[in-house]
């Protein structure tokens, strides 16, 4: 029996067979299923219930639905994703709907197993439906996501390593989620890398009143904070040294001491660890505790670079085409043929951030409904194509090396720009520490601005 609350699906499909194939495959799926034989009575139902996703033959006996689709978009109501089954001569129509901002299409005959695929890269993220994607469709990232239950039942301590932008804390968050115990619990995100060390013991262990000048009124601190729930240190690789002995006692002790006071605090919470560096290397390098090394290391989750896993760059920017729409209140738009080809184009040096921002970008300059290639990336970086035709770093042919420094470096300029120079604001919104931003200034050989040298001079840490 299906449950009363998985995703909705409403077919349109007018064939007795075909009809009664795709509900009875829908339903195997975990699906609810409404199957309509023609586009009246679904019009019908469209304006009344809220649907997850339409899939519809475009052949109908009264009503192609090509027409029933612009009809409902004519009208401003809600359209949910909607994928057309199309036979080979109306391939064309499909695509031109596509560029209106229909969904997707399979042409017949067509693998239900490849319609399945679809119907879970559209429905829009369900809370009730752990059957879909949450992760990505890849292979790496559904590894992982098949992993987060057991982990989120049994696993105490977890690191997650990955570079910048890959969604390591959405992984964590989607740990404690599923956690039945924690997830109605704090999920407390703190960025080691993010807070200048001379105010870090503060904010993690908190302080008394009085405790030192401007300790005005008792303050519990993050660690305290998360008791009961997770506490999630992003970028634990750049925490200083002196408060990693002081972690790794909180960590053995599952006691808090606040500053100023003698008194220690329990404390019981999962601890996820993330970082884009190498915490082994840096062990032997001295510059990370090798004893807090195997204390976080107990399950380790390496979260792959966008670029690895090509098949989750068009169910992210799908995703976050829904999203948007939704946060704006604004038209569902879609991807045209060469929007999808741009996307799977380029190299993705900020990952899924990158990405997620490049879509929000591209749906506000956007004013009809199908994202061209022009609007997803601007000059500075359209480099990270890298066709035969891009000239990254004035060579005919770059290698893969040249394009991703080139990249690296378009990236960090815009977004220095968009954070108006500032450091520190600038290492947050791209994931890093302070110092890594620094570090890869000086290896791009990045040239700032005049107007800003004096400023950037007096924040420029010790080497």
């Amino acid at each position: 029996m299906t449950p009363s609350n998985a995703a909705q699906v409403c077919l349109v499909e007018d064939d007795e067979i075909m009809g009664e194939s795709l509900v009875d495959r829908f339903e195997l799926e975990g699906f609810r299923c409404d199957w309509h034989r023609s586009a009246q009575a679904a019009a019908s139902d469209l304006k009344e219930k809220r649907y997850d996703v339409v899939v519809s033959d475009i052949r109908l006996p009264d009503c192609d639905g090509d027409d029933l689709f612009e009809q409902l978009q004519g009208e401003q109501l809600y359209v949910p994703p909607w994928i057309f089954i199309t036979g080979y001569g109306t391939i064309e129509r499909a695509i031109a709907l596509m560029k209106l901002g229909a969904a997707d299409y399979v042409t017949k005959p067509f693998d239900l197993d490849q319609l399945v695929a679809k119907l879970r890269a559209h429905i829009p993220e369900s809370p009730h439906d752990e059957r879909l994607p949450t992760l990505g469709l890849s292979a790496g990232m559904q590894r992982i996501e098949n992993m987060l239950p057991r982990l989120a039942g049994q696993a105490t301590t977890v690191l997650i390593t990955g570079q910048s932008g890959v969604g390591k804390e959405v992984v964590a968050r989607e740990i404690h989620r599923l956690d039945k115990q924690r997830a109605g619990r704090p999920f407390i995100a703190v960025n080691c890398g993010g807070i200048p060390e001379n105010l870090l013991e503060a904010e993690l262990f908190g302080h008394e009143r009085g405790a030192f000048t401007g300790a005005v009124r008792l303050k519990h601190g993050l660690l305290e904070q998360a008791n009961g729930g997770t506490l999630f240190l992003d970028e634990i690789g750049d925490m200083p040294l002196a408060m990693q002995v002081k972690l790794l006692r909180v960590l053995q002790e599952r006691t808090v001491t606040r500053l100023g006071s003698e008194q220690s605090v329990a404390v019981d919470f999962r601890l996820i660890c993330a970082t884009h560096r190498d915490l082994k290397k840096l062990a032997e390098q001295g510059t990370f505790r090798e004893d807090l090394f195997y204390r976080v290391n107990v399950v380790h989750l390496r979260v792959p670079p966008l670029r690895e896993r090509p098949e989750d760059i068009l169910w992210y920017a799908r995703r976050f085409l829904r999203e948007v729409a939704q946060q704006n209140a604004g038209p569902q738009k879609a991807l045209s043929p060469g929007a999808e080809k741009a996307l799977l184009n380029h190299l993705w040096p900020g990952n899924v951030r990158e990405l997620r921002h490049c879509i929000e970008r591209a749906y506000v300059l956007t004013p009809g409904n199908t994202l061209d290639p022009q609007v997803l990336f601007d000059e500075e970086q359209a480099c990270g194509d890298c066709g035969v035709t891009v000239n990254c770093l004035g060579v005919e042919r770059p290698t893969l090396s040249n394009c991703l420094e080139e990249c690296e470096r378009q990236y960090l300029l815009q977004e220095l720009t968009r954070c108006d120079w500032q450091m520190t604001r600038t290492a947050a919104a791209i994931g890093i520490s302070r110092k890594n931003l620094w570090e890869r200034l000086r290896r791009l050989k990045l040239t700032l601005p005049a107007r800003v040298l004096r400023q950037v001079d007096q924040q420029t840490p010790a080497d």
